[in-house]
């Protein structure tokens, strides 16, 4: 038996002169089925395929940073694209309650909303001041591979009195997850797997910034890390996807810390201390 493709598509429906007027015309399948058409995923009943594989051959066999570069990348990383991507994650997953994303993911825990929602204050506070200095350290390491010199971007950030961002810490003296994370990509481009290009660019602005002063400025998590994803190719905006991925690990734990503690409505101050006030006297108004 022939099939009518004009039925199955809705071809020629609208010049059918028994067809209502006013009846919208039917829509090809493919048109629906292709308005989410992904690369990322295939789901069919008794089927889940990610970037191709099976999903029963990825558990137990790859590990969590070798899937996140599976869905991001298109396929598996090598072992040492692998390390470095998960030495970046685990190097930022946190950084204590001072932190205005933990401490607003831990506020929110104790005001009744569920974990997911506690997670999700806390991810939203990641924006360009907190959260988004690895993503402009990315930015700038790429003028310089690109062939811009170091001494100049530093002085141009000097010329406007901002932060170069990826240096400098608020709280240590020299941030303790620089040096291991530099040594790894410093290992990964001596046995050829990663260029090596970022790196020389980081260690090119730490050089620069630290002329002239008495007191170096080293790199924090945010240089570091912008080194690695970087080496590893990703883009910035992605450098910027995976720190938040990174950092949610420790939102959740500290939201998930205080909803257990029982304790309601928890503010920024203790609850003996009182905000201060620098507004008029109390005064009466006047009639």
């Amino acid at each position: 038996m022939h099939e009518n493709t004009s039925e199955r598509t809705g071809a020629g429906r609208g010049t059918d002169p028994g067809a209502d007027a006013g009846a919208p015309e039917a829509i090809a399948r493919d048109t629906v089925t292709d308005y989410w058409s992904t690369a990322v995923s295939r789901i069919r009943p008794g089927e889940i395929l990610l970037r191709g594989y099976p999903v029963e051959q990825l558990i137990g066999r790859v590990t969590f940073a070798e899937q996140i570069w599976l869905l991001l990348r298109g396929d598996l990383p090598t072992p040492a694209q692998g390390r470095l991507l998960e030495a970046a994650l685990v190097a930022a997953v946190d950084h204590g309650p001072q932190a205005p994303s933990i401490a607003a993911a831990r506020m929110a825990a104790t005001c009744g909303v569920g974990l997911n929602s506690a997670v999700a204050t806390g991810a939203g506070l990641l924006g360009d001041v907190h959260g988004g200095a690895g993503q402009q350290c990315m930015e700038v390491l790429a003028r310089i591979t690109g062939g811009e010199d170091a001494r100049a971007i530093v002085a141009e950030y000097r010329e406007r009195r901002a932060y170069l961002p990826g240096f400098g810490h608020r709280f240590h003296p020299r941030d303790p997850r620089r040096d291991p994370l530099l040594a790894l990509v410093a290992e990964a481009v001596d046995s050829g797997e990663v260029p090596g290009r970022a790196l020389a660019a980081g260690l090119a602005l730490e050089e620069a910034l630290a002329e002239g002063r008495s007191r170096p400025v080293p790199m924090n998590i945010d240089g570091a890390t912008a080194i690695i994803y970087a080496e590893l190719g990703f883009p910035p905006g992605l450098g910027r996807g995976l720190f938040v991925l990174s950092r949610s690990v420790g939102i959740l734990a500290h939201a998930w810390e205080e909803t257990e503690t029982g304790t309601r409505i928890k503010g920024p101050l203790p609850r003996p201390l009182l905000a201060g006030y620098h507004g008029p006297e109390p005064r009466d108004v006047e009639r």
